[in-house]
């Protein structure tokens, strides 16, 4: 009866009943194996990705077996040619010729030519000196007719030396006062000086700021410096003039983050830093708001504080914040508060580590991102500002819906907490704040600049290893400001601090915003500034040879 029963099933035979269950079971068959075949295939897929992992694991546990420590700094693969292809597209293609006429020819942006000697500043002191052939020495001028000459410079260095400057105020009384009882004696005022009662002058403290900031000396190596120069002067003393000179600077600094804060987008981003204690060295972080082109400002905070430091660090901004991805900036963000935009220098980071154990899967998203960085650089940047908002809804636009295009597309297939997992979510999770360069032309694509600035603390962090104290951390972020800012207005720093010593003591705090660098060449235009650092006796001792100097 078994055997009957079953063969009916199978045969179809034996009733509409039968039909029925064998359909049903077929279907339930059937759909059992696709699913074991979607799971296989997703094992599978899992099964590569592991594997790549693994390998990629084995790679650098061999590197760092054998001592080999790579660059940290990200580098793209070298073959470039699909890229080439594709920019050669965008820039040659119909678009940009109006679908007209031949594609124009492309001329090699870096041609070998040969070198030239530049010539040496003509603001450098010379010395000339005639050198004779050895037959005229013998016989005299006499003999011999000058023809001509044949010139050529070399360059020299003389030892840095300090000067000391001696400031004598004689003292006077009116003859006709002699014999009275009541003399009136007249004696100059004191010369100013940034601290006063102090030892040095406006040109040398520029110069201690200069080598402990830009030069990334530190007091014990400038202590050394000043005694092969004959100088004995210690390290305690050039912290207490640089915390004294933060405290003359402070108001400046406040003026000029104020101004940053009008910026229509600013740049942020932070570092950390160890603070030197008892014990043990605690955790603090330096921070850096850009505000192009005019100010670079650096704060100081003790702790990574989301709320507090952010806030302080950009209070009430209303405007755009290029920044990464950090949670810290979160609540600043939303309506009638800050907005978002987003680095793709930190997107490019995350794919190329997906790149290194799948280069062929990677391959296209990866090329989107250095395609529009190649549009910014070859056309973006060469076009003048009114354009280039046309050109990036022309060329990039395109560009980054086909890249998070591809991202919907792979975001489900991708490993959990693989690196094209991670890349994949960044760029989900960031897709506005991404794509908001596009719509605005004043914009970067990218938080490079703050990141730049940054290292500014990061090479200065390997030479002095950590800050003193709180106060200390203090002043460097106040002459780092100074610095960085004077280099992003292309201004020679000494002259600028030795100047700014020289106007500020005196300088009216309601417009104290004139001798920031951004505006630092409009107010040396000012004759009334000119004849103020002209009368300084301290800043013409640095001008002229010490026996030159007037009274």
């Amino acid at each position: 009866m078994t055997c009957g029963k079953s063969s009916g099933v199978v045969d179809g035979g034996g009733g509409g009943g039968g039909a029925g269950v064998t359909s049903e079971l077929v279907a339930s068959l059937l759909a059992r194996i696709e699913e074991l075949e979607k799971s296989q295939a997703r094992l599978q897929r899992e099964r590569d990705e592991y594997r790549k992992l693994y390998m990629l694991a084995r790679e650098e546990i061999e590197q760092l077996k054998r001592g080999l420590i790579g660059q940290k700094a990200p580098r793209a693969p070298q073959d470039d040619s699909q890229l080439a292809l594709f920019l050669l597209e965008l820039e040659l293609g119909s678009a940009s010729d109006g679908g007209d006429g031949p594609p124009r020819q492309r001329v090699p942006e870096h041609e070998r030519r040969k070198p030239v000697r530049k010539p040496l500043p003509e603001n450098l002191p010379r010395v000339t000196i005639e050198v004779l052939p050895p037959e005229v020495e013998h016989e005299g001028l006499d003999a011999f007719e000058r023809i001509g000459a044949e010139t050529r410079e070399v360059i020299e260095r003389r030892p840095a030396a300090a000067v000391v400057v001696e400031v004598i105020k004689p003292k006077f009384v009116r003859k006709s006062e002699r014999q009275a009882l009541t003399t009136n004696v007249l004696v100059a005022e004191t010369p100013e000086l940034p601290i006063p009662r102090g030892l040095a002058g406006p040109g040398f403290l520029a110069d201690t700021i200069v080598k402990r900031w830009q030069d990334h000396l530190p007091l014990h190596r400038m202590e050394g410096i000043f005694r092969r120069e004959g100088l004995d002067l210690n390290r305690s003393t050039l912290c207490t003039w640089h915390l004294e000179l933060a405290e003359l600077v402070r108001p400046l600094i406040e003026a000029m983050h104020a101004d940053a804060l009008c910026h229509p987008y600013v740049c942020t981003d932070a570092t950390g830093v160890l603070v030197r204690d008892r014990e043990q060295c605690r955790h603090g972080h330096f921070w850096v708001l850009v505000a192009p082109p005019d100010h670079v400002l650096f704060l100081f905070s003790e702790k990574h504080d989301a709320a507090a430091v952010v806030d302080r660090l950009l209070p009430g901004y209303r405007g755009i914040v290029v920044a990464d991805a950090h949670v810290v900036y979160d609540h600043i963000y939303g309506p009638g508060k800050a907005s978002e935009a987003g680095c793709w220098s930190h997107l490019r980071k995350y794919f190329l580590d997906a790149l290194r154990i799948d280069p062929v899967l990677v391959r296209e998203p990866f090329e989107y991102i250095q395609a529009l960085f190649a549009i910014e650089r070859r056309l973006i940047k060469r076009a003048p500002p009114p354009e280039r908002g046309k050109l990036r809804q022309e060329k990039s636009a395109p560009v980054v819906e086909a890249f998070f295009t591809w991202c919907d597309q792979h975001q489900d297939h991708a490993l959990d907490e693989s690196p094209l997992h991670v890349a994949i979510r960044y760029a989900t999770n960031q897709r506005e704040a991404l794509k908001r360069f596009v719509g605005d032309a004043q914009l970067p694509m990218h938080n490079n600049d703050s990141e730049r600035e940054l290292r500014r603390e990061a090479v200065g962090r390997k030479n002095w290893i950590f800050v003193g104290s709180a106060d200390g951390a203090q002043a460097n972020t106040r002459f780092v400001s100074l610095l960085a800012s004077c280099a992003m207005r292309k201004i020679e720093p000494w002259a600028y601090l030795r100047d700014l010593f020289c106007l500020l003591p005196s300088w009216p705090v309601n417009r104290v915003l004139e001798l920031a660098p951004a505006n630092w060449t409009t107010t040396l235009s000012d004759p009334a500034v000119q004849q103020r650092l002209a009368a300084n006796i301290f800043r013409r001792a640095t001008l002229v040879p010490q026996h030159q100097v007037a009274a």
